[in-house]
């Protein structure tokens, strides 16, 4: 985790009961991650190894004033099963929850052409049922309360896990049974290829991941036999060789690396080490290995020599560079070296690339990065320009840049300003037991040892200004690049038609709506669970402090590790927009870190930087959001710097300039986004010009602009009676008040805060039908919904329930599971009403091949139809509301979620303490009721369509 993010987290619909949306953006679910990290930020560690003996390593002291380096594998207790199975565990009794991850050492790395994509085809299969459970995984995790995802990398595949731990046992029984009984037939590999063909479709929208995979292609032979590993070929495989795959040749793969000596269970959270071992000799301990299986090899990479530069010249909206640069692998000592060079370049304001790129206005965007794989890696550099910058220009001062790296040793202070930042990255990241278990699964896979974060943080604390020299003498230089240019051909992205409503809403429906399927009962597949329901009667409620001037303070104190973090909101969003000005909520807030009374916007930047500290702000539709994280010790100068940027931004006119012209290239890339087109559209068709939600950002509105319109808008909104701040983390109490009144009580403003007002809007009288063409898009995506309701009705809760049945879960709800899993037609489909002080749309979003929009859309509707004419039935009652309740602990365990729940109650008038009693809430809701707000809510007689694609 990067220790400058900005935490800026809003919580999922059905896990806290929060539905505060910016309505900026209704995105489809997030795809699963493909990437592999880069510029880690693992820890150092003690530990303990059962096979092997005990031994200890002391962690060691980077140099940076009075911080000593934290330790992830402190506690590891590592054992290897009679069978070959690695378990990994570490117990972590904050919170009651556990993260339980199964890797396996196989990926795209051990495919080669032909077979490009049998990993991430196994991956997606792995949810499709066992001999025992011939039900979809997803429905079962769901029903568990678990948060469970996949994913797959070059060199590795994993299945991840948070729950619950008195759901502990219940996943490692699942996980061992799809490790060996995993159901691949005719039937699931058909409908599963079109859900990983709509997945790769989705990818091919960007212009960038095309680029990027092209250069990489270039960088490493082609693969013929498996000592080459095929880091060349996408991990998703292509089309045509997903297209090709039969069961046989699946179960094949599945028989060669699915088998407990090629797997690592990972287990990291509330339990008791004795226990969870006699759990998984129970489980994982039947396991056996497949006769005659053919164990993977460490993949061994072969770089290619720079040939001519690529140029993609396709429909697009921005022009981009992409260069690569071979690196060796993952447990190489000079990759420590190779990350901290990248960081000085790229990491933050202070990072050479922004500020002699960017803040010289060379370029819009530019950015490096460090991929370290099992065989071999790269280092990336890529920019994007904005119009009227030559090419040229920008590469050339990107290789001026790593020249100077090359000719002269990087400054000291540059140096311990990035290992500052990485020790502050260890602490602020891995609080989260999930991200603990990522990297110890990770380390084990890829280097082999659970402990390389150990080495690598010890060789990081020892590099030198000379090593930074060194490495890019080595493996930067100008002969090495492999080069790639995309340019676009064509940008029209506002090609707009309409069609009347009847012609889909008529048409007969293609699904196959099977009330059995809908009332199955999943407890017949789950192992059984003790019922201990978590009493949260006693859990903590921040202390709230309401200052003179109005301004609102909620602390929290949470002594689990050395960090805060802070969340906050002012009323200055984007709902106050005038549409001759659209997005100056946006650009006023990207401008108070670019300078104040007593700091410019660099000495801003790096204040905060040299301490690994981030701060950042964010417009939504009824507020600005503003977030920041830091070591506790360095809380007072976080807490200075915030109140510098609220209290005395001075709006720099060429600050101002250079955040317009960043702000129109991301312009340009969301007029060119499927998802971004779509939910513009469908929001500026769902409510009326002088509505809230409704205005939208245009270029001729930022070019509108100016100094002064920006300083009357901070003098009209930033005020302290519309500004609410929420404290989480280590820091005393009595402290944190004084510290806040120092830098705030004496701020106010006159007069009255302005607010936003919400006319009614007139609900659809008729299906609506919008297509918005994009050139050059593979995919098409698609937005329909109606109006739904507010965050304070007091359905609210009742709308969770019903919205989790109808779309809530991609692998669960009705709709994922007849066209994702059934028809096969999308990769990710999922509902939700987003809410805020106002009317929200209640939204359907879905991620389609062009060809298949139609048929998913009539089914869609069709499901819609059904929930409203015949209800949902008292099982999926049950198993929803079990789901939610279960999961809420998952929720509570993450400190900076928990701070944003409470934070998001106040600014809308809730009572703090209404945060517990969301279980109780949701186990009082009947049936009847989830059936009567569906008939009163769904409209799928009158919808607003909106395609956005080919």
């Amino acid at each position: 985790m990067n220790g400058l993010a900005v935490k800026l987290k809003q919580l999922g619909i059905a896990l806290l009961a929060i539905a505060w949306m910016g309505l900026n953006l209704f995105s489809p679910p997030p795809a699963r991650a493909k990437e592999i990290h880069s510029f880690r930020t693992p820890p150092v560690t003690q530990l303990a190894d059962v096979r092997l003996g005990a031994d200890s390593i002391q962690p060691p002291t980077i140099a940076a004033p009075n911080l000593l380096m934290p330790s992830l594998t402190e506690g590891v207790r590592k054992t290897v099963s009679s069978n070959g199975l690695t378990v990994l565990s570490k117990e972590v009794h904050t919170a009651p929850v556990v993260a339980v991850q199964v890797w396996y050492r196989v990926g795209s790395a051990n495919e080669t052409s032909g077979n490009n994509g049998i990993s991430h085809q196994l991956e997606h299969l792995l949810f499709k049922g066992t001999r025992e459970r011939p039900v979809q995984f997803g429905r079962l995790f769901d029903a568990i309360g678990s948060r469970s995802n996949a994913f797959t990398t070059f060199d590795a595949t994993a299945y991840v896990n948070t729950l619950s731990r008195d759901r502990l046992d219940t996943i490692l029984t699942l996980e061992a049974d799809r490790a060996l009984n995993t159901r691949i037939d005719d039937a699931s590999v058909e409908s599963e290829k079109r859900v990983v063909i709509s997945e790769l479709q989705g990818y091919e929208n960007s212009p960038n991941y095309r680029l990027n995979r092209a250069v990489r292609s270039s960088l490493f032979e082609s693969p013929r036999d498996s000592s080459i590993a095929a880091y060349g070929l996408p991990i998703g495989g292509t089309r045509a060789d997903v297209a090709q795959f039969t069961p046989a040749q699946i179960k094949a793969y599945y028989r060669q690396y699915y088998a407990p000596d090629n797997a690592v269970l990972v287990v990291v959270g509330d339990f008791d080490t004795n226990d969870l071992l006699h759990s998984v000799r129970n489980t994982f301990g039947k396991l056996r290995g497949h006769p005659n299986r053919t164990k993977a090899q460490p993949a061994i990479a072969k770089p290619l020599p720079p040939s001519d530069p690529i140029h993609l010249e396709e429909p697009g909206s921005l022009r981009l560079l992409s260069h690569m640069y071979p690196l060796p692998a993952a447990t190489h000592p000079d990759v420590p070296a190779l990350d901290l060079l990248s960081a000085i370049l790229s990491r933050g304001r202070s990072g050479r690339f922004y500020r002699n790129l960017i803040q010289t206005n060379i370029t819009n965007s530019v950015s490096s990065g460090t991929s370290n794989l099992q065989g071999a890696g790269w280092f990336n550099v890529g920019a994007s320009m904005r119009d009227g910058q030559p090419t040229e220009a920008v590469e050339e001062a990107i290789f001026a840049e790593l020249e100077r790296l090359r000719a002269e040793p990087a400054s000291e202070a540059e140096l311990q300003r990035v290992k500052r930042q990485l020790i502050a990255g260890v602490v602020l990241g891995f609080r989260d037991i999930s991200s603990q278990a990522r990297q110890l699964g990770s380390d084990e896979v890829l280097a082999g040892d659970y402990r390389d974060s150990d080495r690598y943080l010890q060789a990081a604390a020892a590099v030198t200004p000379a090593d930074i020299q060194r490495v890019a003498r080595q493996y930067l230089r100008p002969e090495l690049c492999h080069k790639g240019y995309f340019t676009p051909t064509q940008f029209a992205p506002s090609d707009l038609s309409t069609d009347a409503g009847e012609a889909i809403a008529d048409r007969p429906a293609t699904v196959v709506l099977d009330d059995a399927d809908n009332a199955l009962d999943l407890q017949q597949y789950l192992p059984a669970a003790a019922d201990s329901e978590i009493d949260f009667s006693n859990q903590p409620i921040p202390e709230k402090i309401v200052y003179g001037n109005g301004l609102k303070l909620l602390l929290l104190p949470d002594r689990s590790a050395p960090v805060v973090t802070l969340e906050g909101q002012v009323d200055a969003g984007s709902g106050f927009d005038r549409p001759e000005t659209a997005g100056l909520a946006a650009l006023t807030a990207s401008n108070l870190t670019s300078g104040t009374e007593r700091q410019t916007a660099l000495e801003f930047a790096e204040t905060l930087e040299n301490l690994g500290a981030g701060l950042g702000f964010a417009a939504r539709r009824e507020g600005v959001e503003f977030g920041g994280a830091a070591l506790a010790q360095d809380l007072p100068l976080l807490v200075e710097q915030l109140a510098d940027a609220l209290l005395r931004p001075t709006f720099p006119a060429d600050q101002l300039e250079l955040n317009r012209q960043r702000s129109l290239a991301r312009l340009q890339a969301i007029l060119d986004n499927p998802s971004s087109v779509a939910v513009r559209t469908f929001q500026q068709s769902l409510y009326p010009p002088d509505h809230p939600y409704y205005t939208m950002t245009t270029a001729e509105s930022l070019q509108a602009i100016g100094r002064d319109e920006a300083i009357a808008f901070y003098q009209a909104h930033y005020r302290p009676d519309t500004t609410t701040i929420a404290l989480v983390g280590d820091f005393d109490v009595e402290a944190a008040k004084a510290l806040f009144s120092q830098y705030f009580n004496d701020w106010s403003k006159p007069g009255t805060a302005p607010k936003l007002e919400f006319p009614e809007v007139t609900p659809l009288a008729q299906t609506e039908r919008q297509y918005a063409r994009l050139e050059g898009k593979s995919q098409s995506v698609t937005y329909l919904g109606h109006l739904g309701i507010k965050r304070l009705d007091p359905n609210f809760e009742t709308a969770l329930l019903l919205n989790d049945i109808v779309g809530g879960n991609t692998l669960a709800s009705r709709l994922g599971r007849e066209i994702r899993d059934r028809q096969g037609l999308t990769y990710g489909i999922s509902s939700g009403f987003r809410t805020g002080r106002g009317v929200g749309p209640f939204v359907v979003s879905m991620q389609t091949d062009p060809t298949d929009v139609d048929r998913a859309v009539e089914s869609a509707i069709a499901v819609l139809d059904q929930v409203k004419s015949e209800g949902v039935t008292e099982a999926e009652l049950e198993l929803s509301r079990d789901s939610i309740v279960n999961s809420f602990p998952v929720s509570l365990a993450d400190p900076d979620a928990v701070a944003s729940a409470f934070l998001q109650r106040e600014v809308l008038g809730i009572p703090l303490e209404d945060l517990y009693e969301f279980p109780q809430k949701l186990k009082a809701i009947e049936l009847e009721d989830v059936n009567r707000l569906a008939q009163q809510i769904l409209q799928p007689e009158a919808m607003q369509i909106v395609t956005a694609g080919p």
